[in-house]
Formats: C-alpha cells, sequence, structure tokens
C-alpha cells in the first residue's frame, strides 16, 4: 500500500451556476480529501456550492455538502474537512454562482 499527499484537484468555475466535476477517484484508488480551498479572487461577493455524490454525478441539494454559501470579495475560504471515496464513480464537484468568479483546490491523500 502507497499513500501520497497531494493536490487532486484545481478548477475555476467557467459556467456559472453549473457544477462541474473536480474530483473522481480512480480505479483500485481511495481519495481521502482533508482541505477544500475557495478563492473569490474577484471585487464581488458570490456564493458557492460543494457536491459529493459517491456513485454518480447528481449535483443538487441531495448530495450537497455547502449549498449556496456566501463568499465575500478577495476572500479566501479554508474548509477541513475528512472526505474518503474509494467508488470510482464517485464525484466531488463544485459551482460558483458567477462565472470566473471563484477557484476551488482540493488537497488530500490518495491510497493505492
Amino acid at each position: 500500500m502507497a499513500i501520497q499527499e497531494q493536490i487532486l484537484g484545481q478548477v475555476r468555475n467557467t459556467a456559472g451556476g453549473t457544477a462541474e466535476s473536480i474530483y473522481s477517484p480512480g480505479a483500485g484508488e481511495t481519495g481521502v480529501i482533508r482541505t477544500l480551498f475557495v478563492c473569490n479572487q474577484t471585487s464581488g461577493a458570490d456564493t458557492f456550492s460543494i457536491y459529493l455524490d459517491n456513485d454518480g454525478t447528481t449535483y443538487d441539494e441531495e448530495t450537497a455538502l455547502y449549498h449556496d454559501v456566501a463568499i465575500a470579495a478577495n476572500t479566501t475560504l479554508v474548509l477541513a474537512v475528512y472526505l474518503p471515496m474509494n467508488n470510482a464513480a464517485g464525484n466531488l464537484a463544485v459551482e460558483a454562482a458567477t462565472t470566473d468568479a471563484v477557484t476551488f483546490t482540493v488537497a488530500g491523500l490518495v491510497i493505492t
């Protein structure tokens, strides 16, 4: 067994109001998400959502971890979490209300 700490994904939400996958574990891997960084690099407030569907791509209130959370202008939030994922069909997805306003970064472990 090997354990590697790494950035698991990074995306700048390019379609405001549309969720997009940022991380899915590979076949035979377990990913453990430990930290989520949410950075609003614009001069206006925004909202964001983060979804975890452990076996698919449903991104709505049913799979929301954070939903329509306000983030102030020019602010970074650091969210400490513990989210083990071991299903290659599972997805962590992110969404911001405004196109190109928020960058999401996911850090954690990959166990193979």
